[in-house]
């Protein structure tokens, strides 16, 4: 999660500067960049699903910094159809929201601050089954110049969520376990709550209900260093949605000051589950080993996971991020759902390379 917080901090610095004057700004001219914007979040979803192979109108080459946001879309492609090979899978589909919060006008330049909303769609090869969608929410500090009549990319920051090198990819496919055990309430953890709190929750990230952002009552820790931790705390032990975990010893949120440090804090977050009787350590592993058949695990340990359960992503020897398990597609593959960048029902290990470890948390009922 810290990987992010220089990027995360020149974005709000990026937000904060750049505000709407409405004397700066014609409705006619904010509707042109308007539209300019939602043509380019579209298209930009058709070359992600392969629908258009050129971009490159929207974008300045010869500028470095404009250069440098095309690279980027063109990076995130190539790593998440490969991805999706590693996977037996193909990607069939993306589409795209925008949420403008912020746009300065002047002269023939448009600085912007929005909210993009994804959708990707994959499907297995091997199966005529259902596929599968999931959703990716980003902030985007954009700035967009016109020449000759068209708006092209100047510059633009944003955390990707699949900025990840495509030669680092784990291998390995799911296997479904026959029964997966039925989504329950428990007498210490509202399981289904839980869940259902997560997908409320899930930020920016596109799903049926996009009109929910974060929980209002909670405070934003993703210009504090990430609020994936947070989110998961507020999941797992908030009292009228969430799983209802009563808050214990260092594990607290104080109204409206803010959460305790194992509340925020990723490996303290991680020690104190595990050692309160929480939580449960199923395993700890690269993806190949957790998704590979044994004979402890004939599904291999993710087999063991549960909708409601936690996910640590640890890059070395830190956790750097935490994740609940908010579902399973056809082949058995977790699902989760994050803060920082916002993720809804995501395969875990979408955005991350074969040097990450993952510690799979059950957590007691």
């Amino acid at each position: 999660m810290y990987k992010w917080i220089t990027m995360l901090l020149i974005c709000s610095l990026f937000i904060t500067i750049h505000r709407v004057s409405p004397a700066e700004a014609s409705s006619i001219t904010e509707y042109e960049v308007k539209k300019n914007l939602e043509d380019l979040f579209s298209e930009r979803s058709n070359y992600l699903a392969e629908r258009n192979h050129h971009m490159e109108q929207y974008y300045d080459i010869k500028s470095p910094l404009s250069r440098q946001a095309y690279t980027l879309e063109v990076k995130r492609k190539t790593y998440l159809h490969t991805w999706a090979e590693y996977r037996n899978m193909k990607i069939t589909d993306c589409k795209s929201k925008i949420h403008i919060s912020k746009i300065h006008i002047k002269d023939q330049t448009a600085t912007v601050s929005l909210g993009h909303s994804q959708q990707i769609t994959y499907s297995y090869n091997d199966q005529m089954s259902a596929s599968h969608s999931f959703g990716l929410g980003t902030w985007h500090a954009v700035t967009l110049k016109k020449d000759h009549d068209q708006w092209i990319v100047s510059k633009e920051w944003y955390l990707d969520p699949l900025e990840e090198n495509p030669r680092l990819i784990a291998e390995g496919i799911p296997s479904p376990p026959p029964d997966r055990p039925v989504l329950k309430e428990g007498k210490k953890y509202k399981r289904k709550q839980a869940v259902a709190y997560a997908n409320k929750y899930a930020g920016i990230a596109w799903r049926t209900n996009d009109k929910v952002r974060y929980n209002a009552k909670y405070k934003n820790y993703n210009n504090l260093g990430g609020d994936c931790t947070n989110f998961a705390s507020q999941a797992l032990g908030d009292r009228e949605e969430g799983g209802g975990l009563p808050m214990s010893g260092p594990w607290r949120y104080h109204f409206p000051k803010g959460g305790t440090k194992t509340w925020v804090q990723t490996d303290a977050f991680k020690n104190f589950l595990i050692y309160s009787g929480y939580g449960k350590r199923i395993a700890t592993d690269s993806f190949s080993k957790l998704v590979e058949k044994t004979a402890a695990h004939p599904y291999g340990a993710i087999g063991k996971l549960e909708a409601g359960d936690l996910i640590a992503h640890v890059m070395h020897n830190d956790v750097d991020h935490f994740s609940i398990v908010t579902g399973f597609d056809q082949r058995g593959y977790p699902l989760v759902n994050s803060h920082t960048a916002d993720r809804f029902q995501a395969p875990f290990d979408l955005g991350w390379d074969n040097k990450t470890t993952y510690i799979l948390i059950h957590i007691q009922d």
